[in-house]
């Protein structure tokens, strides 16, 4: 991806991160330090952060996943993620702006490949290292997935039958809002969305 005009946003976080101590992202489960910075998993697929920017399947991102990564990077804290109860994007701070857009580029975005997904089901899960949560969940499948090292979603498919359509949705790790601000969190969801159906032929 070319330079974007979130590039200097990009650099900027970076910039605090490797100005300032490392320790604490260098503790994060599935962050891997290296000579120049960090190798880590995101949205599905290898991502490695440096002072010289965001590189996601071996290319530099200067769009929204790099400034995710970057804030996720800035903003390392110790707390560990406590996935349970479940949130729905609506109850994290200052959600209101965004369930709009949440609703439509994270959940319906997914509803008319419920059936697609339902039948891949075994192979996402391996592909995304997804898991199912812990006890009976609604929904015809459910899988908790990991967007970004401790950032959690939990996505419930509804297959449609002769009463309902297909619906989905996707909650949030309780304390999500400890890693990301509620805006960034939005785009986590849209675009671990997208790595669900990209796994579609």
């Amino acid at each position: 991806m070319g330079e974007t005009g979130y590039a200097a946003i990009i650099r900027g976080h970076l910039a605090d991160v490797f100005r300032g101590d490392t320790a604490i992202l260098a503790s994060y489960p599935g962050i891997r330090p290296t000579p120049d910075g960090f190798e880590l998993t995101a949205f599905g697929q290898p991502c490695r952060i440096s002072s010289r920017g965001v590189f996601i399947a071996g290319q530099p991102d200067w769009g929204p996943r790099g400034i995710i990564v970057g804030l996720l990077a800035r903003h390392a804290v110790s707390d560990v993620c406590i996935e349970t109860p479940w949130r729905a994007f609506r109850e994290l701070p200052d959600s209101a702006p965004y369930v709009g857009a949440f609703r439509a580029h994270t959940e319906q975005i997914l509803v008319p490949h419920v059936p697609a997904l339902y039948r891949r089901r075994e192979g996402i899960s391996v592909s995304l290292q997804g898991q199912p949560p812990d006890g009976d969940s609604p929904g015809d499948w459910a899988l908790v997935l990991n967007p970004l090292p401790k950032i959690a979603l939990c996505y419930q498919f509804y297959l449609p039958d002769e009463d309902f359509p297909a619906n989905v949705t996707c909650l949030y790790a309780n304390n999500a809002d400890r890693f990301l601000p509620t805006d960034a969190l939005a785009d986590v969801g849209e675009y671990m969305s997208r790595a669900l159906i990209a796994q579609l032929p």
